[in-house]
C-alpha cells in the first residue's frame, strides 16, 4: 500500500535541510508506530520518497512525501498521527492512497508557485523590473552541473510573474516557475533582474502537475493515475 501526503514546513524548521527533514520523517514514522515498509539488505531504511527539495531557509505550504506501507492503514488517520510525531512546523495536512507504479513526485511535478518578499523595493519599481523580465527574449544563467559550468536560458521556465502585497521589509513577488528538466529556484530568478534583487523571505505556495492543460495538486486523482496523460498547456 502506498500513500502520498502533503505537509507544511513553517517557522524555524525552515532552516533544516532537505536531508535532515527526511531523517525527521523516518523518526516520526517509528514514533507513530506506523507499519512502514523497509528496504532489503544490511542497512534497512523505511520506504519514503520525497518530492522536489525545498531550498534551506524557505518555508512551504506544499511539501510531499510518498510512503510505502507493509500492510493496510487507515489513510484518514495518518495526518493527525504523523503531525503529532513530527517537530513543530512540520504538519501533515492531507493524505491519499496512490496505486503502485505511479510516477514519482520528481517526475509528476511540472511547476511550483512561490511567494517571494523582495527587500527594500517599491511596487512601482518592482513592477517595471517584472515587465523587463517578462518581455526578455532570453534570460541566461550560469549553473554548476556535474562539476562543469553550463549556461541555461531560464526564460521558458518563468510561467507567471506578478507583483504581490506590500510589507514592512519590501514588496511581494508572486511567481510560478517550471521544474522540468531542472527546477528553477527563486534565487536564480532574482539573479536575472537588473539590478539583482534580494529576498527577505521565500515560501513555496504550491506544486503542480499539468493534466489536460490544467494545474492539479499532486494529491488529485488524475495526478496520481499511472496512465494519466500529462502535457503542458
Amino acid at each position: 500500500m502506498r500513500v502520498r501526503l502533503r505537509f507544511t514546513k513553517l517557522g524555524k524548521i525552515r532552516f533544516t535541510s532537505h536531508r535532515d527533514v527526511a531523517r525527521l520523517w523516518e523518526h516520526a514514522v517509528r514514533r507513530a508506530g506506523i507499519p512502514v515498509a523497509h528496504t532489503e539488505g544490511f542497512t534497512r531504511r523505511p520506504k519514503l520518497s520525497f518530492g522536489l527539495a525545498l531550498p534551506t531557509g524557505s518555508e512551504s505550504l506544499a511539501e510531499y512525501v510518498d510512503i510505502e506501507f507493509a500492510r493496510e492503514v487507515e489513510v484518514d488517520r495518518l495526518p493527525a498521527r504523523l503531525s503529532e510525531a513530527l517537530p513543530q512546523g512540520l504538519d501533515v495536512e492531507a493524505a491519499v492512497e496512490i496505486p503502485r507504479g505511479v510516477e514519482s513526485l520528481q517526475q509528476v511535478v511540472q511547476s511550483c508557485s512561490w511567494s517571494i518578499l523582495v527587500e527594500s523595493i517599491t511596487p512601482a519599481v518592482l513592477g517595471a523590473a517584472v515587465e523587463q523580465v517578462l518581455t526578455a527574449a532570453e534570460l541566461v544563467v550560469t549553473r554548476e552541473r556535474k562539476g562543469k559550468r553550463v549556461c541555461d536560458d531560464i526564460r521558458p521556465q518563468i510561467i507567471d510573474l506578478e507583483v504581490g502585497e506590500v510589507a514592512d521589509e519590501g514588496t511581494g513577488l508572486l511567481a510560478e516557475l517550471g521544474t522540468q528538466p531542472r527546477s528553477l529556484r527563486p534565487t536564480e530568478l532574482l539573479g536575472v533582474f537588473t539590478p539583482m534583487l534580494r529576498a527577505a523571505r521565500t515560501r513555496r505556495e504550491g506544486q503542480w502537475t499539468i493534466i489536460d492543460g490544467a494545474r492539479q495538486d499532486p494529491l488529485a486523482p488524475g495526478a496520481t493515475s499511472k496512465h494519466a496523460e500529462v502535457r503542458a498547456s
